[in-house]
């Protein structure tokens, strides 16, 4: 038995245990990079401005909320934007100001009243051959 021989080769062996451990890394770490950029690219900008009305999404309608209730509430006036996509929005029913996150905002269109003309139809005869 070569004792110097046998330690050389059992480092060599820990170094390429090493040296794979490290590949495995690296190999995770570009998957994370690709996984988070797929995923940001999939995620919509919403992009308000103050004075806009929106809608608030009410994610905490647990107990029978009713199949075709509306998750939506509002509508908010938005008061302020922060640079980290919080934005501050004020409420027209209560005058309450909330800090929430852009994500659950969606914007809030005026129902259209359009003045409407009516029409009177009138059933019309085959003609007769």
């Amino acid at each position: 038995m070569d004792m110097d021989g046998a330690g050389n080769q059992r480092k060599l062996q820990l170094s390429d245990l090493e040296e794979i451990c490290n590949d495995a890394y690296e190999s995770s770490r570009i998957y994370k990079e690709k996984t988070k950029s797929y995923h940001d690219s999939r995620i919509s900008r919403k992009q308000f401005t103050i004075g806009q009305k929106v809608l608030l999404f009410n994610f905490r309608l647990h107990l029978f909320p009713g199949k075709l209730k509306s998750r939506w509430i509002g509508p908010f006036f938005v008061l302020n934007m922060f640079s980290h996509g919080a934005v501050e929005i004020r409420s027209l029913l209560t005058g309450k100001d909330l800090k929430v996150n852009g994500h659950r905002l969606k914007p809030y269109y005026e129902p259209f009243d359009a003045e409407t003309e009516e029409i009177q139809l009138v059933d019309v005869l085959p003609m007769e051959e």
